[in-house]
């Protein structure tokens, strides 16, 4: 009996797509992390944060044998770059001087989430390579200037770079867990200077009067949400700009992934001032509301943070200390600080490559985009190697 023929099927919404059938797809890849889940995928289209008239419109590829998904990804189309930590600003712009169009462009990425992890999910590494044949010819028949998948995992450059797509690299800044018993034993690791400045900063937020507490998962209540949103918004807003994600849509990951999650709040006189939420990498929860893993996560994830009160090194503590001491006393073996951020360094997060995969329809373009991408890869390479000779921790 010959073989069901491998059908692409391009889908107007995420809503479109089997919600249990791309989770087990994505349980099956090297990389998967919760961003990359059918609810937040779904969260992020129905409470208008990545749509349209924001500029995302969702294109989500899919490859079906007989009624089986064997590949899929989400898919935008792009009328700009924001939103997406790899900045394409000079390509465009170089398009537009040449009377050429840039956008819309085709991009291959959860929005607002700098989290390297597969973004090509397949079977096997087969389907994976006809994703990608599949995503370029839809790109050509559509005309769509460029096709750009982003923090991709290493199985997706791999088969990306088979395939010719150009590879482009960025640093990002990790904390790797080497099974310190508490934080003292973590700072003991780090140099001198490093270890005192820490307890410098972390002594001036305590003298001010400010603790903490921490919620996860459904124990953090609508009023601990409500008041993270208010934080969140604030500082977009001081920032010029309005928050890139709705309340809905934490709305959404409460109701939906709430064990995804991890809120520390800041509170001085007993008010609440400040806040910053943490993804992890937990399992999903069961049908009887338990966790169905008993394991420690494996990585936690710096997201969003805000202060409606101003108070010296809050920042650093609220984003960097208390992360990293919940996850030492819960055994999570990374934590992950995103996009840019050579300062994190003096919290002992180390630089690591992150890769994105290009191709561009314009032959001439695509010509000078890679001898550029070749001198910024080299750049990138030293600047890794200088970043790494500033270790902050003690040499053995």
């Amino acid at each position: 009996m010959a073989e069901a023929a491998i059908i692409a099927r391009v889908l107007a919404s995420p809503l479109e797509v089997d919600a249990t059938a791309w989770n087990a797809l994505l349980a099956q890849q090297s990389h998967a992390t919760p961003f990359m889940r059918h609810e937040y995928l779904a969260a992020l289209h129905q409470s208008q944060s990545a749509i349209p008239p924001t500029g995302w419109t969702p294109r989500f590829m899919t490859l079906w044998e007989g009624d089986a998904l064997v590949a899929a990804c989400p898919l935008y189309l792009k009328s700009h770059s924001y939103g997406e930590y790899v900045f394409d600003w000079a390509w465009a712009n170089a398009y537009e001087q040449h009377g050429v169009p840039y956008y819309p462009k085709a991009v291959v990425a959860v929005p607002f989430t700098p989290v390297p992890g597969t973004r090509l999910l397949a079977r096997d590494d087969a389907a994976r390579q006809r994703l990608v044949q599949a995503l370029c010819q839809w790109c050509e028949d559509e005309g769509i200037s460029s096709l750009h998948a982003l923090f991709a995992s290493d199985d997706d450059v791999l088969t990306a770079a088979r395939q010719g797509l150009m590879l482009r690299h960025t640093v990002q800044f990790h904390w790797k867990n080497a099974s310190y018993p508490d934080f003292d034993a973590f700072l003991a690791s780090l140099t001198q200077e490093k270890r005192k400045k820490i307890r410098q900063e972390r002594r001036r937020v305590a003298e001010a009067g400010v603790t903490f507490r921490w919620a996860q998962g459904a124990d953090i209540t609508p009023a601990d949400w409500d008041f993270f949103y208010r934080c969140y918004e604030r500082t977009y807003l001081e920032h010029g700009n309005p928050p890139y994600l709705t309340r809905a849509f934490f709305h959404q990951m409460a109701e939906h992934m709430p064990e995804h999650w991890l809120l520390f709040i800041a509170e001085r006189e007993g008010r609440p001032i400040a806040s910053s939420l943490i993804a992890i990498d937990a399992e999903p929860a069961s049908a009887s509301g338990t966790n169905c893993s008993k394991n420690s996560p494996r990585a936690a994830y710096g997201r969003y943070w805000g202060a409606l009160e101003r108070v010296d090194c809050l920042h650093f503590e609220a984003c960097y200390y208390q992360p990293l001491a919940w996850c030492i006393a819960h055994g999570v073996q990374r934590f992950e600080g995103g996009a840019q951020g050579e300062h994190k360094m003096a919290r002992a997060l180390l630089p690591v490559q992150a890769t994105s995969v290009h191709w561009l329809a314009h032959p001439a373009f695509a010509d000078a985009v890679e001898r550029f991408l070749a001198r910024e890869g080299a750049g990138v390479e030293d600047y890794l190697d200088h970043l790494q000779a500033r270790s902050p921790f003690r040499v053995a």
